[in-house]
């Protein structure tokens, strides 16, 4: 960051983020050139169109992501461009770029042998290791969309996705594991296969039986299924021999990825290839310090987008550790273990991870020494001042903790870490460069400090989507973002600035309490309920309540504890203390088990509905649907 600032005069990030906004013309321009983009830029950098939706970034630019991120700004071929850690050893399987290089290859050709064209979809259903990335590249490479999602999804959130994308190719491995556990996929994978008649082939890569290993026998009853190294093998030796990479206009799309699909069946959000591209190469260059030798690996699945942030590392020649598995197993030291390990230099996960850690008492220094690492990394949800406070002092002296805000949405960050300026517990530090972020009140004006109100994008950027999926008119896409406020993007979250130029995320605006006609955002009482020792997690949300609504918490506590009058009573006052007397619940009520997505988010907006009698579509996407019943039929929540 300090080069590129320095390298185009500003003195700090204000004036470096107020030249971005202010210029992108100039500005994307020379990102273009000091990040190693590959390709030809072409003589226009920005065409605003009619309205931002409609806005085109290097419109006469073409390259190859592909070619890009293998590349590695020049990197050495022997240097590893990914190294796989399998929960059920701990050990990496190092892969260099010049291995990576001739599979991409043998994949691509493959691809095109079995008949996949420009703009065809080819589908993973894998865990995160390399042998998913190097299908993603070689997709990539001929010009196909990727969409990828975890084998932990069952039958129903497969087919939601991949049914309406109608993928040609279909990777699968035939097992994964989790938590000490080998969990076979080939009975799931027969279904899916059945009701997706647009793959014409199922490439199944074998992995219950560890890491790189042949798939067994079972699948192959699935119809059009072939292996792994078979499939490998029929890449014609000529094509092979005579590829070269093809490049392709910067909007062309890259990717499909799914929106969490609690509201109804999941929105396929189509990005561009070099938008997204380029917006990682800021984000890790500038923002994260992620350069050449780094080693980088960010807790995710494939169902994440943050696994597509992780699969553009390798461009700025750093090396990307993928890690399958439960960050928990055998231990809470499992990260720990694996930064120490990998000598890993920068380390990504959820604010929810850090949370856990901070509740269990686990102290990471005390563990292991840690000292290649450079920046933590937190998203998925507001880390709390607490959590916060508690990373600083627990993980090495000195490392950058940056809470960073995004979204599938854009596959990339509103608002990101600085490295080059202060941290202020609670706050995310600043505007992602080249992003005009704001935020709105309800009258549509910017906020002051302070000043609650949507998180909005006044201009374009980008890795703005290329659209949703079958939404021809663009109608579905505009009401998504652009209805609310017109002609400005509006993410749906609730936020406010700070006086120290940083912002705090206080959760999504929809599920934006509002009892008596106040606005109040859930993470603000999550912030104070992380402080009771005895709730290990919680959820809050809103009911229809007497021609109002009411504030309802769910707590999840600490094996041996009970929820009595006293605990009741502390959860309360601390939210009061805290807040206000506004925030504090109504009803405060003890689960066993809170519904949460797949990728680890809690599902407040199914548990809204179902308590308030609307029907709660696309279960599939929840990964305990049957905790939502368990909750909608308590009596406590019975008018």
């Amino acid at each position: 960051m300090a080069r590129f600032r320095d390298a185009h005069g500003f003195a700090d990030y204000p004036e470096l983020h107020r030249w971005s906004v202010a210029e992108p013309d100039a500005f994307w321009a020379a990102l273009w050139d000091w990040t190693g983009m590959i390709g030809d830029r072409g003589e226009r950098v920005l065409d605003l169109g009619a309205t931002m939706p409609e806005a085109r970034f290097f419109p006469d630019a073409r390259l190859n992501v592909a070619e890009v991120i293998l590349d590695g700004r020049g990197a050495d071929e022997e240097s590893w461009m990914y190294v796989g850690v399998d929960e059920r050893s701990g050990e990496g399987s190092a892969v260099t770029r010049a291995e990576v290089r001739r599979t991409v290859v043998d994949l691509a050709c493959a691809m095109r042998a079995a008949g996949v064209q420009p703009g065809d979809r080819v589908a993973a259903w894998m865990p995160n290791i390399p042998t998913t990335m190097m299908v993603m590249l070689a997709a990539a490479s001929i010009g196909a969309v990727f969409s990828s999602t975890s084998p932990d999804f069952g039958v129903d959130g497969v087919v939601d996705r991949f049914g309406q994308i109608e993928p040609v190719l279909l990777f699968a491995a035939d097992g994964y594991a989790y938590g000490g556990k080998s969990l076979d996929c080939v009975d799931r994978l027969a279904t899916i296969r059945a009701a997706l008649p647009s793959v014409r082939q199922v490439i199944v890569v074998g992995h219950r039986q560890g890491y790189g290993a042949d798939p067994v026998g079972e699948w192959r009853a699935i119809p059009d299924a072939i292996g792994w190294g078979r499939f490998l093998t029929t890449a014609p030796a000529e094509a092979v021999a005579s590829f070269e990479f093809e490049r392709f206009p910067f909007d062309h799309p890259w990717y499909v990825l799914f929106s969490s699909g609690t509201t109804g069946v999941p929105k396929c959000i189509v990005h561009r290839t070099g938008g997204v591209l380029l917006q990682h190469l800021k984000e890790h260059q500038l923002h994260c310090d992620i350069g050449p030798g780094d080693h980088v690996a960010y807790y995710t699945t494939c169902g994440w987008m943050m696994w597509n942030w992780l699969a553009s590392v390798p461009a700025s020649g750093a090396t990307a550790v993928l890690y399958d598995g439960s960050p928990f197993h055998p231990g809470a030291a499992a990260m720990t273990d694996l930064i120490e390990a990998q000598d890993l230099t920068f380390f990504g996960t959820s604010a929810k991870y850090l949370d856990s850690l901070r509740k269990d008492g686990f102290v990471p220094r005390e563990h292991a020494a840690m000292s290649s690492l450079r920046t933590i990394a937190s998203t998925g949800s507001p880390l709390s001042p607490e959590t916060n406070t508690w990373a600083v002092e627990s993980f090495p002296a000195g490392v950058h903790l940056a809470s960073i805000s995004g979204g599938t949405d854009l596959c990339a960050c509103f608002v990101a870490g600085d490295p080059t300026s202060p941290a202020w517990a609670g706050e995310i530090q600043r505007p992602g460069l080249g992003m005009a972020v704001d935020i709105f009140d309800e009258q549509g004006r910017p906020a002051g400090v302070d000043e609650r109100g949507e998180l909005v994008c006044t201009a374009p950027f980008p890795s703005m989507p290329l659209g949703f999926w079958a939404d021809d008119d663009g109608s579905r896409y505009r009401a998504a973002y652009f209805d609310k406020n017109p002609g400005v993007w509006s993410h749906g979250d609730f936020a406010s600035w700070t006086e120290h130029g940083g912002m705090i995320v206080h959760g999504r605006s929809d599920t934006t309490l509002n009892p008596g006609g106040v606005r109040i955002g859930t993470a603000e009482i999550y912030r104070r309920v992380e402080q009771v020792d005895s709730v290990v997690e919680s959820l809050v949300f809103g009911q229809d309540w007497e021609d109002d609504s009411r504030i309802v918490l769910l707590v999840r506590l600490a094996p041996g504890v009970a929820l009595d009058d006293e605990l009741s009573a502390e959860i309360k006052h601390t939210i009061r203390v805290g807040c206000t007397p506004r925030h504090v619940p109504a009803v405060v009520l003890a689960v066993d088990d809170l519904p949460r997505t797949r990728s680890g988010k809690l599902a407040e907006l199914a548990v809204t509905d179902a308590v308030n009698g609307r029907e709660v579509r696309n279960t599939s996407a929840l990964a305990n649907p049957e905790a939502i019943d368990a909750i909608a039929t308590r009596p406590e929540l019975r008018s």
